[in-house]
């Protein structure tokens, strides 16, 4: 029996693990008690990592489709379908014709997160749809035009908060989001120990809610009157005080006058939150020296996402708790994060809407178009066409807005790949599907959420067990499809391609007077990287090269994967601290407090408040052991009370004439599914809750457990034609809805 230490790749959390390893199974795993950032917290997903790793149902070998059936086969011919059938379709058609979908997993995993991207550039497509535009979008655009940066998130520093504002998350059951905060219950615990408060804003008493100092209601899609509302109060009662931020922001006069017609009394009937209590949270907001407010899926995936997200860092920028310890700060990430690269205080900024969908017109945002849209794009016949599709990692028939529909759509595809280690719901259209490795047989960092980390950290995890003979790992399946599609052919020179992509990194750094390699020469940083290869290869590099480096011996005690590898319990790399102007990448050099897009889309929340409708309306739900679609195949997560259930108030099921266990039909213009009745005063009056990423119930997928309870499915009723106009972000909360006994 030996002792591994690991990185939980199953959440934004990223947990240290400690796992007790015998042979090639995982005997127990229990939580990494010396670990820097998460302390020994362990959550039940954690805890089935080794069934993750020993589920029969993962893919062991590469799957070609023959006729109706998948069949196994070698990679050689899985390689050689791909490359009789893909090349000739991107040559009559174009490189849009295929289409590209990336996973939510992909985040998780850093031979997907680097080599992704190579096959992105290898194949030139703008048809890229990712799960990005069902969660984060909105924000990411938010921050990105406040900020310049569409990874410059501020997160709450709840280590020295004193009071937390907190509207459509639930940091209890999804342990963070867009915010890495490992054992958030306890420090939550803390916060109010030393005389802290926190207050939740939500349509469902949540975990966190009923675990806060008070919990209000709010109607669905409310989020931005509410916020609105709280900066009309911080303008009208003279409480704005932007301290330390007022030489390095623009626009606080045009906020003053944006948010004028928000006053209290007309957000209140719009969002449900009673005028007095905005006030009130108002002024306890700007009162308390050290204070944040925190949204997440909820303010996102609703008809108003980005104004929503933006205004949470208005609020907390007019406030002076942005940047300031004990408020929102800006995490320094050790590797990848373009906040630490470049020019210091000054960037480029982000640009969206250099292209828009085929059928819809809708916004590209980072590269990507709405994956509302996809499903369109594959039916709707004409120049640009989506017949052919990659799927990285995803299953978007049960992660994305009216999944029946893109089913349909996926099943007339030409061609389909699919990258994954399940043939599940999405992946059973796939011609060829290459199977990825366990996550206990790869190397792992993470790149995106050390970026949202409540504490600044940096921690590395080798691989636990050998690949078994023969399997490639995915950054290796990924260069051998980015050869086919660019020409190269299957057999291309795998050791040359992994070298471009490190190269090209470099000679980007030395290039960069601000880098610590400026004026060196590549060739010799190459030849310092030995003798690793793929992912950690450029790891070395970025960590090296990043803000806490070694600078290939400038800072001899810096960061260097080395010296991580050496730390298996991770390097504390200390509090968060101040961060402007140094962190902003705007073309001024200063907060963007009023980006033009934004102030225009506020005109749109203000007209919808004349409208507010009183039928009922449907929202998504976490739970602590499922995430999305992917781990409902695990005995040890599917377990338990039963999880899709219709939250419904004793109100509304009194006038429905719904009883507690019952079947309901409920009916969108999407779709309609019928589900257990559970009646809760948890939920807000006018408000129903199903969770999403369930269904497994389709022919063809190979999913034993997960197929025993299949559950259901609230993205069945969500909307695809509903998005958010700025971002293009689903509308997944606030669905109007028309409920019955079934």
């Amino acid at each position: 029996m030996t002792t591994h230490y690991r990185i939980c790749p199953l959440c934004e959390a990223t947990c240290g693990l400690a796992l007790e390893v015998e042979d090639r199974t995982v005997r127990s795993v229990r939580g990494d008690e010396e670990d820097v950032l998460s302390r020994g917290f362990l959550c039940p997903k954690g805890a089935a990592l080794g069934q993750l790793h020993a589920d029969p149902d993962r893919l062991q070998q590469p799957l070609v489709r023959r006729g109706s059936e998948h069949v196994a086969a070698t990679w050689d011919e899985a390689f050689a379908e791909i490359e009789r059938r893909l090349p000739p379709l991107i040559a009559e058609h174009g490189s849009d014709a295929v289409g590209v979908y990336l996973g939510n997993p992909t985040v998780h995993n850093l031979s997907l997160s680097i080599y992704g991207q190579a096959l992105l550039r290898a194949l030139r497509t703008r048809s890229v749809f990712s799960a990005s535009t069902v969660d984060q979008m909105p924000k990411q655009l938010a921050c990105g035009l406040m900020f310049g940066g569409f990874l410059s998130v501020p997160v709450p520093d709840i280590d020295r908060c004193d009071f937390l504002l907190i509207l459509g998350a639930n940091p209890f059951d999804s342990n963070g989001s867009l915010w890495t905060v490992p054992d958030f219950p306890e420090r939550l615990r803390a916060l109010r120990g030393r005389g802290g408060r926190c207050v939740v804003v939500d349509p469902r008493r949540t975990r966190t809610a009923q675990a806060a100092d008070e919990h209000l209601f709010i109607r669905p899609g409310g989020d931005a009157f509410f916020l609105a509302a709280l900066a009309h109060v911080l303008f009208a009662e003279d409480l704005v005080e932007l301290g330390a931020l007022a030489p390095h922001t623009n626009g606080v006069e045009q906020v003053r006058a944006a948010v004028a017609p928000f006053a209290p009394e007309v957000a209140a009937g719009a969002c449900g939150v009673a005028a007095d209590d905005i006030r009130r949270l108002a002024r306890e907001l700007a009162r308390t020296p050290r204070a944040a407010v925190y949204g997440r899926i909820g303010t996102c995936t609703q008809k108003f996402g980005t104004v929503a997200s933006w205004l949470v860092d208005v609020c907390n920028v007019l406030t002076g708790n942005l940047d300031r310890p004990g408020g929102a700060l800006f995490p320094r990430g050790p590797a990848f994060a373009a906040n630490t690269l470049g020019r210091p205080g000054v960037g480029r900024g982000v640009v969206t809407g250099r292209r828009h969908s085929r059928v819809r017109g809708a916004p590209e945002v980072m590269g990507e178009l709405p994956c509302a849209c996809l499903a369109e794009e594959i039916e709707t016949e004409g120049s640009g066409r989506i017949r052919a599709l990659v799927t990285i990692a995803g299953n978007p028939v049960l992660s994305t807005p009216n999944g029946t529909r893109l089913d349909r759509a996926l099943a007339s595809l030409d061609f389909m790949v699919s990258l994954d280690i399940y043939l599940n719901e999405t992946t059973r259209h796939a011609d060829v599907i290459l199977p990825g490795l366990s996550p206990l047989e790869e190397s792992h960092y993470d790149i995106a959420f050390n970026q949202f980390a409540c504490r600044n950290n940096a921690r590395f995890s080798p691989p636990v067990f050998a690949a078994p003979p023969g399997r490639p790992a995915e950054w290796q399946t990924l260069l051998r499809l980015a050869a086919i599609v660019s020409g190269q052919g299957a057999a291309a020179d795998l050791e040359m391609l992994d070298a471009m992509v490190v190269l090209s990194q470099i000679q980007r750094a030395v290039g960069d007077e601000h880098s610590p390699v400026h004026g060196r020469d590549a060739e010799e940083i190459l030849a310092a990287l030995e003798p690793r290869r793929g992912p950690e290869r450029v790891l070395d590099f970025a960590l090296r090269t990043g803000p806490y480096g070694d600078g290939f011996g400038a800072k001899p005690d810096g960061l260097s994967l080395a010296l991580l590898a050496a730390h298996p319990h991770g390097v504390d790399l200390g509090p968060l601290d101040s961060r402007i102007p140094e962190v902003l990448r705007t073309p001024s050099g200063k907060i963007e407090l009023a980006p033009a897009a934004l102030l225009a889309d506020l005109d749109r929340v203000a007209a919808a408040a004349r409208g507010t409708s009183n039928g009922m309306v449907l929202i998504g739900r976490r739970h602590l052991r499922s995430n999305n679609s992917w781990l409902h195949n695990l005995p040890q997560l599917a377990g338990g009370r039963p999880r899709c259930t219709l939250l419904i108030h004793p109100d509304d099921a009194d006038h429905l004439r719904l009883r507690d266990g019952e079947l309901a039909r409920v009916r969108s213009r999407a779709g309609l599914v019928e589900v257990p009745v559970e009646v809760t005063a948890d939920i807000m009056p006018g408000v129903v809750s199903l969770p999403h990423g369930w269904g497994h119930d389709r022919e063809g997928a190979r999913l034993q457990v997960a197929r025993r309870q299949p559950g259901v499915n609230s993205n069945l009723l969500a909307d695809e034609l509903e998005l958010d106009p700025v971002s293009g972000n689903a509308v997944l909360n606030g669905i109007p809805v028309e409920i019955e006994a079934a």
